[in-house]
């Protein structure tokens, strides 16, 4: 082949590599999060990455912009369970294995900071219920009223002339009332929300939080997979970082997060990392996964992500020095 021929077939081909190498371009710092409402909180956790920030603090700031949110989902202005009570579950994890939760968390307004200080001033990894609450206020947290937000509460009072759970697919991605998703439709069917982030900073260490008000209306004590290390969130500073939306107790049954970390270890890229996890759901059980939702997203140690989801539908947000954009994560059903 001749030097002009040769050149014409590369100026053709480079379109089409760009667009199947999205994703796959190696850069640092980088924070990746659950949904539209991602972007928001990925500008949060740039503002500490791109100052050559540890990607520790980068999550947890990104946690806590949404947690500050009354009209999302996620913190103290989400749903209630079934008895009208809103319960807080929150994971943070380091690149050294480092990790904390709480869960069950009442009138505490970021437990995603409370999950830090369960992380660092404990040898636990996992506190609940009453406890949580106990171990936050003798860390200098405040207990806020137990009220709940206008929206949360005609929610609420609208599922109890039903008392019927349906989950609905995407919830998080249906933009009813105000800037983020809440957690029911008009006909009041009730879900839940989670708003997970992983992130990459200069120095190359990962790190992850999740943070939710979990299923709206859910049975009291009721916890999903989004403080479950493992589950709901995984780190490896060696291979790489994952996180999941949806529902939480099938993502629980995989141990979905470090599940997509092993197969990024065996060589797999993020996306594919993902959807292996993917079909792993559906394989069990195919019927009752054609009714439900999990997505998931990874961060390896270059840099390169991905996400993979059971329907149509799942979202995730990026933001580098070279992109801020919303993605439609590839699906399986």
């Amino acid at each position: 082949m001749n030097r002009k021929k040769f050149i014409q077939l590369s100026s053709f081909g480079l379109p089409a590599l760009n667009w199947a190498s999205l994703g796959s371009v190696a850069q640092k710092p980088i924070v990746i999060s659950t949904w539209d409402s991602g972007m928001a909180v990925n500008e949060a956790a740039w503002k500490i990455l791109s100052t050559n920030g540890r990607a520790l603090d980068a999550v947890e700031a990104g946690a806590i912009y949404i947690e500050d949110i009354i009209s999302c989902c996620v913190g103290l202005g989400g749903y209630p369970d079934r008895d009208g009570i809103v319960t807080l579950d929150s994971c943070i994890m380091d690149e050294k294995a480092n990790c904390g939760a709480v869960a069950g968390l009442e009138q505490i307004k970021h437990p995603v900071s409370v999950a830090r200080r369960v992380m660092e001033k404990t040898p636990h990894v996992l506190m609940v219920g009453a406890g949580a609450q106990q171990f936050a206020l003798e860390n200098g947290f405040t207990k806020e009223p137990a009220q709940l937000s206008p929206e949360a509460e005609d929610a609420w009072k609208k599922w109890l002339q039903t008392s019927e759970y349906k989950p609905v697919i995407n919830i998080e991605n249906k933009k009813m009332n105000g800037p983020f998703a809440p957690a029911f439709f008009e006909d009041g069917s009730p879900n839940h929300d989670t708003m997970g982030l992983v992130a990459l900073d200069q120095s190359g260490n990962l790190s992850g939080a999740v943070t939710t008000s979990g299923m709206a209306f859910k049975l009291h004590g009721r916890v999903g997979d989004s403080p479950v290390i493992g589950a709901g969130l995984f780190v490896d500073n060696e291979v790489g970082a994952a996180t999941s939306s949806g529902v939480g107790e099938e993502v629980i049954r995989i141990c979905g997060t470090h599940l997509v970390v092993e197969f990024m270890r065996q060589g797999y890229s993020p996306e594919k990392a993902c959807k292996k996890a993917v079909e792993r759901i559906v394989k069990r059980d195919r019927k009752k996964a054609a009714d439900i939702q999990v997505g998931f997203i990874a961060l390896n140690k270059k840099g390169e992500y991905g996400a993979y989801a059971i329907q149509k539908g799942f979202e995730f947000s990026v933001k580098s020095g070279i992109e801020t954009k919303k993605y439609s994560a590839k699906h399986l059903l």
